[in-house]
């Protein structure tokens, strides 16, 4: 069965975040394996040095899987290493070049395996927002190709920092089979094993579907890669 798996809003690794200790408990993980590639251009020590005292005080590991151009999602170490996780956990602040990282990799395959075979998988930021098919490009507010891992679902990650005009604008553009969920910064949507979608963090998600209000019971559920 697959584990768990949340979208976070971004700001994370902070106070407000108890969800992860749940994650970690779920899925049985004394080490969290961290992708921080959306974070490539921005210093990514700071976020891995980050996510090290946050998941200590937690009272597990932290593993950095150095994964920030396309070459290095070819590495076999790299591979065996989110092959073998429990818990990953990627973040970032760029959804374009993570997608661009990622998509078609072995490292990408290691990932969506990891979690179906009952590791817990957390996206946060652009990590939250290229999980899904389409994804939301934050430049503009439009759409783009996702990495599919979750079909006709979209985020707004860190919506707390949209202006309501790019908001509203985004909403508008949202394809009619896509449900649009707004995830403000140490908020997320949570996906159980069972297939129940339940909110946590300081945040409420904001749901769309058709451009009217819907709950999290409408959000669909990941692909099926069997």
């Amino acid at each position: 069965m697959s584990g768990p798996l949340a979208l976070v809003g971004g700001d994370e690794f902070a106070p407000g975040c108890d969800f992860d200790a749940e994650l970690l408990a779920a899925a049985g993980a004394d080490e969290v394996a961290l992708l921080a590639t959306g974070s490539a251009y921005e210093n990514p020590g700071r976020v891995v040095a980050t996510a090290r005292e946050w998941f200590g005080g937690l009272g597990v590991g932290l593993r950095e899987v150095p994964v920030y151009t396309r070459l290095d999602a070819l590495v076999a170490e790299n591979v065996d290493a989110v092959a073998e996780a429990r818990f990953l956990y990627v973040t970032g602040t760029s959804p374009m070049h993570l997608r661009s990282v990622l998509k078609d990799t072995p490292l990408l395959d290691a990932i969506f395996s990891a979690w179906e075979g009952g590791a817990a998988l957390v996206g946060s930021g652009a990590g939250a927002d290229v999980l899904c098919d389409p994804m939301v490009d934050t430049r503009g507010g439009a759409f783009t190709v996702g990495l599919g891992l979750l079909p006709h679902l979209a985020v707004v990650a860190r919506a707390n920092l949209w202006s309501p005009d790019k908001v509203r604008r985004t909403v508008e553009l949202a394809p009619t089979d896509v449900v649009l969920v707004e995830l403000p910064e140490r908020t997320a949507v949570v996906r159980e094993p069972g297939g129940h979608w339940r909110a946590a963090g300081v945040g409420e998600p904001v749901v769309h579907r058709n451009g009217r209000p819907a709950t999290l019971s409408d959000i669909p559920g990941p692909i099926s890669r069997s």
